[in-house]
């Protein structure tokens, strides 16, 4: 599986109460929860999301709460992967468990700016970034991953079983 977008980045330590701020949890809505994506961290965000979209950030990437709001928010928002350093463990399995996809990869994490065009190829892990002609290794999803996700998360791939 391939997918191309754009990229938005932020930096370090993004958690999941900038991601979705809690006073929003009263709802579990996604596109609720989507309209106020990342608002205490960058006011643009909503407004300059693409269904496509890659999000690149730094470590510790959805530290915090352990609340699936978080990977829902942006999965709802248009974001079709996120790629970080690292992620905090919560997060990683809680954006598996909802189908939304997430590399981890410090060389591409470092070097990706905003703006970018990145193509990703889930097989293999490998991230091209087409702006600056480069290609970077992330870890490659296990195939069962790649269903969950493919199936819109776990619930979705439970249903097709």
């Amino acid at each position: 599986m391939k997918i191309q977008g754009k990229v938005i980045k932020y930096g370090n330590n993004v958690d999941t109460d900038v991601i979705i701020p809690a006073r929003y949890l009263n709802t579990a809505d996604p596109a609720e929860l989507a309209s106020h994506c990342m608002e205490d961290l960058d006011k643009t965000f909503v407004e300059r999301v693409e269904k496509g979209d890659i999000m690149v950030a730094g470590s510790n990437f959805g530290c915090g709460s352990s609340r699936e709001h978080a990977p829902i928010a942006i999965k709802a928002s248009g974001i079709s992967c996120v790629i970080a350093e690292t992620f905090a463990r919560i997060f990683y399995r809680n954006s598996i468990n909802i189908g939304l996809a997430i590399i981890e990869s410090p060389e591409a994490a470092a070097d990706i700016s905003e703006g970018d065009m990145l193509e990703i190829d889930f097989d293999s892990g490998l991230i091209h970034n087409q702006t600056k002609k480069v290609f970077y290794k992330g870890a490659p999803f296990p195939e069962f991953m790649q269903k969950i996700i493919a199936a819109d998360g776990l619930i979705g791939y439970i249903k097709q079983k």
